[in-house]
């Protein structure tokens, strides 16, 4: 009986140990920031310092405000970021009022409208 009793008291101790491995995971999330890119509000042309001195955590979320009929905003890699080349496959955000979440480590962000991410319309950010 001594033993079925340890059994039943370790899947409790372990349901609530998920349990509260799950309210910390979501407290995180609860206290993501948004940040707004561009120094004016705006994503635009010379963005890529715009990073510089901010401290991003994974589910943060990035609010790309620009024309869509002028702008656009693609996640790309490290490669294709300092290359300013579109990977094929890659989804370009239109809306104008684009909403990102950034996952953890390196987010890469551009516009590829012709010659705009060569103006450094482009940002790296890199969340912890």
């Amino acid at each position: 009986m001594a033993a079925k009793g340890r059994g039943s008291a370790s899947w409790f101790v372990g349901a609530i140990v998920a349990l509260m491995s799950l309210l910390l995971l979501h407290a995180d999330y609860a206290q993501a920031a948004t940040y707004t890119v561009g120094d004016s509000g705006v994503w635009s042309f010379n963005a890529v310092g715009w990073p510089k001195g901010k401290h991003f955590k994974a589910g943060d979320v990035l609010v790309f405000n620009y024309n869509p009929s002028m702008h656009n905003v693609v996640k790309v890699d490290g490669g294709s970021y300092n290359s300013c080349k579109t990977p094929a496959g890659a989804r370009p955000y239109t809306s104008g009022k684009d909403r990102i979440t950034l996952s953890r480590g390196q987010n890469f962000f551009i516009c590829n409208f012709p010659n705009h991410c060569e103006s450094n319309m482009k940002i790296a950010v890199t969340a912890a």
